[in-house]
C-alpha cells in the first residue's frame, strides 16, 4: 500500500475512533492536547537529529538529475547537480515546513475554531510522517540509499501521477546541451 493510500486509511480510522473520544471532557482534552504537542517535538526533535547526521556525514557525492518539468508549461526540466549532503539537507527542510504549517493549521482549528477531533488524528499522522521519511529510513535505521531510497526520491503520487525526475544519462546530457546552447 502506498503512503498516500495508507494516509487516508489511518486517517478514515482515526476520525472513527475520533468520535468514540469524549472530547467535552476536560481532563481527556488536556491529554489530547499534549499528545499532540509530544508528537510533534518528537517528530521536529528526530527531524533535528538527522539533520546533525546529514552534516556529520557531509556526503560531498555528486548528485546529478533532470528535475521533473512542470506540465502546467512547456518548459523542460531543469539540470540539477547538487550533493548528497545538500539534497538531504533540503529534503530535511521540506520535512520540516510541512511539520511546522501542520502546527500552524492546527493552532487554527484547534485555537480559533475550537475543533478538537483534528488534535487526535494529527497525532497519529506524525508518527506515520516519521515512518514514511525516506531520511529517516537512510540515518536511522541505517538502510542503503537503494531502490526506494536512491536518490534522488520519487515524489509521492498525487491526483494526477506525480512526475519523477530523470537521472538517466540521456535526459541529464540533453540538458547540460540545453544549458550550453543558453549560455552562448
Amino acid at each position: 500500500m502506498n503512503a498516500a493510500t495508507s494516509n487516508l486509511v489511518i486517517s478514515i480510522g482515526a476520525m472513527q475512533v475520533a468520535r468514540k473520544i469524549p472530547f467535552e471532557d476536560p481532563q481527556v482534552l488536556t491529554y489530547v492536547r499534549i499528545a499532540y504537542v509530544v508528537v510533534q517535538a518528537l517528530v521536529l526533535g528526530v527531524y533535528y537529529f538527522i539533520t546533525l547526521k546529514i552534516k556529520q556525514k557531509n556526503d560531498q557525492t555528486v548528485l546529478k538529475y533532470v528535475e521533473a518539468a512542470n506540465p502546467m508549461t512547456k518548459e523542460p526540466g531543469k539540470l540539477v547537480v547538487t550533493t548528497n549532503k545538500d539534497y538531504d539537507l533540503g529534503e530535511m527542510s521540506k520535512l520540516m515546513r510541512g511539520v511546522y504549517m501542520g502546527v500552524a493549521m492546527m493552532a487554527f482549528l484547534h485555537g480559533y475554531m475550537k475543533y478538537t477531533q483534528p488534535l487526535f488524528i494529527q497525532s497519529l499522522m506524525g508518527l506515520k510522517g516519521l515512518y514514511d521519511s525516506k531520511l529517516v529510513s537512510i540515518y536511522l535505521q541505517g538502510q542503503p540509499a537503494e531502490g526506494d531510497l536512491k536518490r534522488p526520491f520519487k515524489a509521492a503520487g498525487g491526483f494526477l501521477g506525480a512526475a519523477e525526475p530523470q537521472t538517466d544519462k540521456a535526459a541529464i546530457e540533453e540538458a547540460e546541451k540545453r544549458i550550453g546552447k543558453k549560455e552562448e
